[in-house]
């Protein structure tokens, strides 16, 4: 008579595991609660796993993995092979996500299982520990040291701005100067300001690596403070949330000229496909479509690099690590930008000819 195994349903114990975060009764590894951005992640891979099953029709289940005999194995491994081609299809081809994306469910999904083995001392295998986690480098949009100097200087055109995309454009004109992700930027504080000798510091921690951070800031950004510094009674800058910010800041991007068609791409099981604007695929992305929030990080960190700042002070500022792949890549976006530079002074150089005349013998 075969082995009867012990079941135990995923939602619920997933549910209880998000509650657990909530609660500050599961910490990360540093002793450190787990931060709300993460947990609402959670919350989001508990949604997903929810809809799947719905619509799969399949009811998720662990298996106690104690004392399987052969074929009872080989049964858990096929469940487990076929779960993942499933839910994985199902994130591709109904979701229509990309590899990133999926990428980041499925690490969460291996967390999750991996603290049910080890906290709660399930014996559930490790056939999820071959759950592969795609991942893709999607394009960086940046804008260009000649473009944000002429958002910094083009007075007149901001003159023309309604009110609040001012606002919007100055914010997001202050984030390409201090490299900050959009949350700390919000964040900011009238304490988060030091002046040392008139020159203006931006002190602050970050939420997300908890790294500090100090940067001086150039007169335009320390115009750009006191312009709300009677307006607000502890924020540094107008509050916008991030959905509001993106959907002002392409059209203020638009508005200042910068709409040229931009190709773009995302990788959905590592092969590269084009994107557009509207799922008929008939309208292009425009590069003022493309900027976020996160262009203004990116674009500060760009424009350090490519006009000579050394690497170490960037990631100084910036709090990337010195092995962080992300940080190379901006190394890599600015050092393109730089050739461009040498190959415009290299063709003016063929201009140059020297003129003398021949000495009459």
């Amino acid at each position: 008579m075969p082995k009867i195994i012990e079941e135990y349903p995923l939602l619920p114990l997933l549910h209880q595991f998000i509650n657990q975060l909530k609660k500050g009764k599961h910490l990360q590894k540093n002793g450190k609660r787990v931060k709300p951005a993460s947990i609402r992640n959670y919350e989001y891979l508990e949604l997903l796993l929810t809809r799947f099953s719905e619509y799969d029709n399949c009811k998720l289940i662990l298996h106690n993995n104690t004392n399987l005999s052969k074929s009872q194995f080989e049964q858990e491994k096929k469940y487990w092979k076929d779960f993942y081609f499933r839910f994985t299809n199902y994130l591709y081809d109904e979701l229509n996500h990309h590899d990133n994306y999926v990428g980041r469910v499925i690490k969460l999904l291996r967390c999750f299982l991996n603290y049910l083995i080890e906290e709660k001392g399930l014996n559930i295998g490790f056939h999820h520990k071959k759950f592969y986690a795609p991942s893709e480098e999607v394009d960086i949009v940046v804008l260009s040291p000649e473009r944000l100097n002429y958002l910094i200087e083009n007075v007149e055109l901001e003159k023309q701005l309604p009110g609040e995309l001012r606002k919007v454009k100055n914010v997001f004109v202050f984030g390409c100067a201090v490299a900050l992700r959009y949350s700390d930027l919000m964040a900011l504080t009238k304490s988060n300001v030091e002046v040392v000798n008139n020159r203006h510091y931006i002190n602050i921690q970050s939420k997300k690596t908890g790294i500090y951070t100090k940067v001086k800031l150039p007169t335009f950004g320390v115009n750009i403070l006191k312009k709300y510094q009677n307006l607000y009674t502890h924020k540094l800058l107008p509050q916008f949330t991030k959905a509001y910010f993106n959907k002002k800041i392409k059209l203020i991007m638009a508005y200042y000229g910068f709409t040229e068609h931009v190709q773009r791409t995302r990788n959905k099981r590592g092969i590269p496909e084009k994107v557009y604007k509207t799922i008929d695929g008939k309208k292009q992305f425009r590069f003022c479509d493309a900027v976020t929030s996160h262009t203004m990080r990116r674009s500060a960190i760009t424009t350090m690099l490519s006009l000579g700042m050394s690497e170490q002070a960037v990631r100084q500022i910036s709090g990337h690590a010195a092995n962080s792949k992300e940080f190379f890549r901006y190394v890599s976006f600015a050092q393109t930008y730089i050739d461009t530079e040498i190959d415009q002074v290299h063709e003016r150089l063929k201009l140059k000819k020297l003129e003398f005349e021949l000495e009459k013998v």
